[in-house]
């Protein structure tokens, strides 16, 4: 196994889309990192310049203590698992996971080996005469799962692997690439959209938004201290709630006119006064007056789904979402009375930046 190292990364085109600007990320030798963010945040061209499928336009790019910008892909001891599987209809499984051992020349015996391991790890043993019409979806992704290990590669790398199965599915397939990485201890660059995948997978998140890192950092730490709104919006689910409002005078009010409405919170003497946006995950209200008060609210939808309950409503002007416990007796057009946990809020600024 082996570290990665991207220093200063850059990827423009011609017509002057800046695509990746400035991305410097050290990921340890055996670690689990994803990159995450939403369509278009450059997080797939990331991975291809560590795989060298696209040029950088500059910085570099380290996988152990070798500069690998000017190594062909097939030379960077690296293993691409795609989105599409990309296996050979015309192949049986076995053989779809012996190519590339077969085209640099790996003795029969070896290849046997590392096949018969791989398909042992992934429990694929029964499925090694079957070709990929026969398969599953999950079978399917497991075999490409399986031509990447037999490689035996410093790194792997895996991009939006998970996005073509159905829900359960994925489910599965995130505890089996889970329970390998734990197996292997390989070092693993992930790219998905799906914060659900990145949250439970990853040991570290790099969290990008229009070719930038917003954040890097544990998942937790990203859910619990997020480093700008962005990053706040984007983890979690449902969203983060967001009022709108002005710091003054030590206090965070909401910009409502109607005075029933406003939100009012005592905040840390040194933060400036000036526009800020106060936000508050869902869990984070309770019923009652334990913490922030805040006025009751007439609840427009409850949505009741066996392990929660989530209620919607209009409060300061915004719409809000609360996670209620299971079993919770609402019910839509009923007033609730709810508070903030005490210190359970987040403030930014008008910009955007954490306060």
């Amino acid at each position: 196994m082996a570290n990665v190292r991207l220093s200063n990364l850059n990827k423009s085109y011609p017509n002057g889309f800046h695509a990746v600007q400035d991305v410097s990320v050290e990921i340890a030798d055996g670690e689990f990192v994803v990159l995450v963010g939403p369509s278009g945040c450059g997080k797939s061209t990331t991975l291809r310049m560590i795989a060298g499928l696209e040029e950088a336009t500059s910085g570099d790019i380290f996988i152990g203590e070798r500069r690998v910008n000017d190594v062909a892909p097939g030379d960077r001891d690296i293993a691409m698992v795609f989105q599409n599987y990309a296996l050979y209809p015309h192949m049986s499984v076995y053989q779809n996971m012996a190519f590339g051992l077969k085209m640099r020349r790996t003795r029969r015996d070896e290849i046997e080996r590392r096949v018969r391991h791989a398909a042992d790890i992934l429990s694929i043993e029964p499925l090694l005469d079957r070709r990929p019409r026969e398969l599953s979806g999950g079978q399917r992704q497991r075999v490409a799962l399986g031509r990447a290990i037999v490689r035996e590669p410093k790194v792997f790398l895996f991009d939006e692997p998970l996005s073509n199965l159905d829900a359960k599915l994925r489910v599965q397939m995130r505890a089996e690439i889970a329970r390998l990485h734990q197996r292997l201890k390989s070092t693993i660059v992930y790219v998905t959209h799906d914060q659900v995948e990145a949250m439970t997978l990853g040991n570290r998140i790099v969290l990008m938004d229009r070719g930038v890192v917003q954040q890097v950092d544990t998942p937790m730490s990203i859910y619990q201290q997020p480093a700008n709104r962005f990053v706040a919006s984007f983890i979690g689910s449902p969203a983060m709630n967001f009022l709108l409002g002005t710091v003054e005078g030590g206090e965070f009010r909401s910009n409502s006119g109607d005075a029933g409405q406003s939100v009012a919170v005592a905040v840390a003497g040194d933060v400036p006064s000036g526009p800020a946006t106060l936000g508050v995950r869902p869990e984070d209200f309770v019923r009652g007056n334990d913490g922030v008060r805040l006025a009751a609210v007439s609840l427009d939808v409850v949505e009741h789904l066996g392990h929660e309950t989530m209620v919607h409503f209009e409060l300061a002007g915004e719409q809000l979402v609360a996670r209620l416990p299971a079993g919770v007796d609402v019910a839509p057009g009923q007033q609730l009375p709810l508070a903030i946990r005490p210190g359970a809020y987040h403030l930014f600024a008008a910009d955007g930046r954490r306060l």
